[in-house]
């Protein structure tokens, strides 16, 4: 059940804060590179503008899972497990390399709900993204908290991936992707490169996939397969943790009119891991 968030993350509803950035040409490059296909012109593609706006804090303001310690912009919502859960974009106009760009960011919602897997909260940012005087993209990010792994405690019940895809792509997400993914994005989220922590501390079977890599290759594939359409919006979530090293397959249904495309993706052992939903010019 929803309950209100507390009195302390509370203060932190409509909190903002406002980033420029220079809209640069080698980590659009070097993203290109890391998905194996052409780089794209000075046009940003859809999902790419994570490459941009990155969060540089000190190392003395790092916490122990990587991240920078909480209560800055972000709530301190005191859960150890942080995750994102999903997303819902609107993309106006592309930005573009060789030029600046601002993102305001706005604390949109804060709730507290108990499921199956224990205590959680779910922050939720909006973002808006614009280079020279035009609204370029709209972001709703979702950020989930979650308790530690109780000993003992079983794993929810993963379900079956859609057979029926149209388009499909597998490839195996391995330690050098997510280096290069966790670079280009200066994340330092440990449960993405450190073997020993994701598996001690945060009770996952091995390195986890980071979730916008995995919406950016859902993205990719659409790009494939439709290299002339414009993405007009993309949503995603996250469904089961993507473990590094395993088979992982891409897949899309587009509607009988082009319009809509399905997207998922399909774990080694059949079950799903993220749902999205583009719709394209």
């Amino acid at each position: 059940m929803p309950q209100s968030p507390t009195p302390t993350l509370e203060a932190w509803l409509d909190k903002t804060e406002t980033l420029t950035d220079d809209i640069t040409a080698f980590p659009l490059r070097a993203l290109a590179a890391t998905l194996d296909r052409e780089a794209p012109g000075d046009a940003v593609p859809p999902l790419w503008h994570w490459l941009y706006f990155l969060p540089v804090a000190p190392l003395a303001q790092v916490g122990p899972d990587g991240h920078p310690r909480r209560g800055g912009f972000l709530p301190p919502v005191e859960l150890p497990r942080r995750m994102w859960a999903g997303a819902r974009l609107t993309f106006h106009a592309p930005l573009r390399a060789g030029h600046e760009a601002a993102r305001t960011s706005t604390i949109a919602n804060i709730e507290d709900k108990t499921g199956r897997s224990g205590h959680l909260v779910f922050v939720t940012v909006q973002h808006r993204y614009e280079s020279g005087g035009t609204l370029c993209i709209e972001e709703e990010h979702d950020i989930v908290y979650r308790d530690a792994p109780q000993p003992g405690a079983s794993a929810p019940k993963p379900a079956p991936a859609p057979q029926d895809e149209t388009w499909s792509r597998t490839l195996t997400a391995d330690p050098v992707m997510l280096f290069r993914y966790s670079a280009l994005t200066f994340n330092g989220h440990r449960i993405h490169y450190d073997f020993p922590y994701v598996t001690q501390e945060e009770g996952y079977p091995g390195l986890v996939v980071h979730g916008p890599l995995i919406a950016t290759l859902l993205m990719d594939l659409v790009h494939r397969e439709r290299p002339d359409a414009t993405v007009e919006t993309f949503a995603f979530r996250a469904v089961r943790p993507t473990i590094c090293g395993n088979a992982l397959t891409l897949c899309g249904k587009p509607s009988a009119d082009g319009r809509t495309v399905e997207l998922w993706a399909r774990d080694h052992d059949g079950y799903l891991t993220m749902q999205a939903t583009a719709t394209l010019a």
